[in-house]
């Protein structure tokens, strides 16, 4: 195959199918047994400074941030994070030190939020590296090759932008049509974290709503963990298996965590909470601000039970549940920031 073009992006979560397929035979246990653990002690097993790593969902929608908190509280360095489509997640993990480097399909920005001060600052400063770039659906594809345990996945996204050329794709002759074709890398990252709608004790999650690429993440990160609004009972999962979108052999572990997306939207369940977006995002302008949200919210709490009474208990939640139900008029406080 000839290649014709190479993106001068950085490679990064790439590794060759056998030794992917040889390291998951080795090291990924597919007995149905019990993975409950606690986030603390998931962290602490299944991350390391300097991995590459990935999370589910999309934007502000079924992220999950109490990982995120858990990550800043135990100190985690230099890692390299796949930012898919990362906002809150990213702009706090950047402002806490814990990511260094960042392959970008969209972040540094809080959407109709306006732009993450944090974020933009690291990176004018070189706080945060960008490393490589890709378009929304090359991420997917890249998961979508490892999950398939291919060395790559053949697409026609990105020909002829400025995205290929800071990416690590390369362009090849197609054999059978001659023509230029993009050949997007397979990416196992170290780790991932993915916040579902509810799960078995033995790792059967089920997501409701749109999946984004999270069958496909599931399948190709080296390790994964769950965190879930709540464990069920095995009866509950068979009663629907079309939704378990997520099977047990891949996980491991499995932690509990309700309102673990919060201060982002879980559909069906609670409504992202504005006011708390708005108080990073003006705190976040300045390096004391930062210092001053991660002290109140992350360093003086132990777990992420204690974030949610800081930030208002049970009676915010209900809050952000009647939003979510449209049992209360919306309101938006991003409109009214100076």
């Amino acid at each position: 195959m000839r290649v014709l073009e190479e993106g001068r992006g950085e490679l990064l979560g790439w590794l060759d199918p056998d030794e992917a397929r040889r390291w998951m035979a080795e090291k990924k246990r597919r007995l149905p047994e019990d993975k409950r653990m606690s986030l603390k002690e998931a962290v602490e097993r299944f991350t390391q400074d300097g991995d590459y790593f990935a999370l589910g969902g999309f934007g502000h929608i079924r992220v999950s941030m109490a990982a995120i908190y858990e990550m800043i509280r135990q100190g985690r360095r230099n890692l390299a994070m796949a930012a898919k489509t990362a906002v809150h997640d990213v702009d706090i993990l950047i402002a806490a030190g814990v990511v260094d480097r960042v392959e970008c399909a969209y972040s540094f920005g809080h959407e109709l939020r306006g732009l993450s001060p944090a974020g933009r600052r690291a990176a004018e400063e070189g706080g945060v590296r960008v490393v490589a770039e890709l378009s929304n659906a090359g991420f997917q594809w890249r998961f979508k090759a490892a999950a398939m345990g291919l060395p790559f996945l053949p697409t026609r996204v990105m020909l002829g932008s400025d995205t290929l050329h800071y990416s690590s794709a390369r362009v090849v002759e197609d054999p059978f049509s001659g023509k230029p074709i993009c050949l997007l890398p397979a990416c196992y990252p170290d780790f991932a974290f993915i916040h579902v709608h509810r799960c078995d004790r033995y790792g059967n999650a089920q997501i409701d709503g749109i999946t984004v690429e999270d069958s496909d993440l599931a399948r190709a990160a080296k390790r994964l963990i769950i965190t879930t609004e709540r464990v069920v009972e095995e009866d509950r999962i068979r009663e629907a298996p079309d939704r378990t979108i997520i099977p047990f052999y891949l996980v491991d572990a499995v932690c509990e965590v309700p309102y673990g997306s919060h201060p982002g939207n879980m559909p069906g369940l609670y409504y992202s909470d504005e006011e708390h977006m708005a108080e990073w995002l003006s705190l976040s302008r300045t390096e004391e601000g930062v210092k001053m949200y991660l002290d109140r919210y992350v360093y003086s709490v132990r777990d992420f039970s204690e974030y949610l009474e800081l930030v208002g208990g049970e009676a915010k939640m209900d809050h952000l549940r009647r939003l979510e139900l449209l049992e209360e008029p919306l309101k938006a406080p991003w409109a009214r920031r100076g």
